[in-house]
């Protein structure tokens, strides 16, 4: 026996996976290969993909989903691929995955739980572990018999990971029951989390959005040297970083890097991770990350808009960046995005290449709605000082006797309530008053 056979036979194989994928009219295949981002999906929750099938249909087959012609035709390419796992593109409901089981013997999952899972394996803090688990629950509750029955006769395996894992085994009521604290547990994280936005309420954030995988935290590894976990596989990121960003002559700015979002993102995850996406609900600035060598950089940029109004971050002030050009086949389809998106600005974060224009534009972005001051501010007036250094952008600081002279960038209602504090505007003070500058 060759050792290359003995080891796949020592090591756990990989789930032998059959890709199916079904268009309606109110929800046709994506441009392209209507597989490819399914493929990627399985792919990265440790399946190998042996086979794949679709079809359009005009309405579903209540039973199956998919229709008696397309069903025998799955049993048989499962058969003689020796499948473990059929994984739909679609949501599917519980009878619908009892019937398909029973007439592949195969396990099957739908594309909500296939995302649950690879969120199960990539959950890393105690918060992440919380929503994740949340979120399972909440999808696994009406299947809870099938769930069993994959509990009974299978060790693991994709569907069935995570820390949500042993609560499958108890009964609705347990299930409920745990459901209810979780929910409480993530109340107090939510409560905590926007405490710690608030906290940094007179500071400039920024928080980068986009599709899984378009190179948010290897941008802010760029622009931060945070250091973070880069990889080039989907869901890389769960948790919510922030870190200073120096930007040229504004200063420092909080930068934070987000979890990816994903077509048809299920409603569950997105309810779950509120807490962790509340940095970019307060944001100053969202930094919309798209993969510019991406062929479907368009039906991206809808997906997280979509996911972004779910999230109630639909009106806020977005720039996009059109990331990863050094992998442009043809720079001329870089050219018509920006040409339909002209809020934008293109940057490699792998090379750099464009990351100082990306900090202009940024930096212009955040002085809209700003207005430049010049005030005199008694030196003794703690409360005016310490309300202009944590809501202002301070140009310039100068003492002269007892009184201080600054100039920088504020809101309007900032600015107003710095007047209210006591500043004056420095033309209406006579020079003698202030000696000379």
């Amino acid at each position: 026996m060759s050792f290359d056979k003995t080891r796949e036979e020592l090591s756990v194989r990989l789930e032998r996976a059959v890709l199916v994928a079904v268009a309606l009219p109110e929800r046709p295949f994506p441009p392209g290969d209507p597989l490819e981002e399914l493929r990627g999906l399985a792919e990265t929750a440790g399946a190998k993909v042996v086979d794949e099938l679709t079809q359009k249909r005009h309405e579903v087959q209540l039973g199956t989903y998919i229709g008696t012609g397309k069903l025998k035709e799955l049993v048989e390419r499962c058969e003689s691929h020796d499948a473990d796992v059929i994984i739909f593109d679609n949501d599917l409901t519980p009878s619908q995955i009892r019937a398909l089981e029973l007439a592949t013997k195969c396990k099957v999952l739908d594309r909500s739980e296939l995302i649950l899972d690879i969120f199960a394996t990539r959950a890393r803090t105690a918060e992440s572990r919380l929503q994740v688990e949340l979120a399972q629950l909440e999808y696994a509750l009406p299947r809870l018999r099938r769930m069993w029955s994959h509990l009974s006769r299978l060790e693991g395996g994709i569907g069935m990971r995570g820390p949500g894992e042993t609560q499958l085994e108890e009964d609705r009521r347990l299930v409920d029951h745990r459901i209810r604290e979780l929910k409480s547990r993530l109340t107090q994280v939510q409560a905590r989390k926007e405490r710690e936005v608030e906290s940094r309420a007179g500071e400039m954030t920024v928080s980068l959005v986009g599709y899984t995988n378009a190179g948010k935290s290897t941008l802010m590894n760029r622009l931060t040297g945070a250091g973070v976990l880069a990889e080039d596989r989907l869901f890389s990121t769960l948790d919510t970083r922030t870190r200073q960003w120096k930007l040229g002559e504004r200063g420092k700015v909080l930068l934070s890097d987000t979890v990816g979002f994903i077509r048809d993102l299920p409603h569950h995850l997105v309810a779950s991770f509120k807490a962790t996406l509340e940095e970019a609900r307060r944001a100053s600035l969202l930094l919309h990350v798209v993969d510019a060598s991406d062929t479907h950089a368009e039906e991206r940029i809808e997906a997280v808009r979509k996911v972004l109004d779910e999230l109630g971050c639909g009106g806020q002030p977005t720039l996009i960046v059109f990331n990863k050009i050094d992998g442009l086949p043809d720079v001329s389809y870089l050219h018509v995005l920006q040409t339909r998106h002209p809020r934008s600005v293109a940057v490699s974060a792998r090379t750099g290449e464009g990351i100082q224009s990306l900090e202009d534009a940024v930096s212009a972005e955040l002085a809209r709605g700003l207005e430049r001051f010049d005030i005199i501010v008694d030196a003794a007036n703690g409360k005016a000082m310490a309300y202009a250094e944590a809501h202002a952008e301070i140009s310039s600081k100068e003492l002269v006797g007892v009184t201080m002279r600054l100039k920088g960038l504020a809101s309007s209602e900032d600015v107003a309530k710095l007047r209210r504090l006591g500043a004056r505007p420095a033309d209406q003070v006579e020079p003698g008053a202030l000696g000379d500058f």
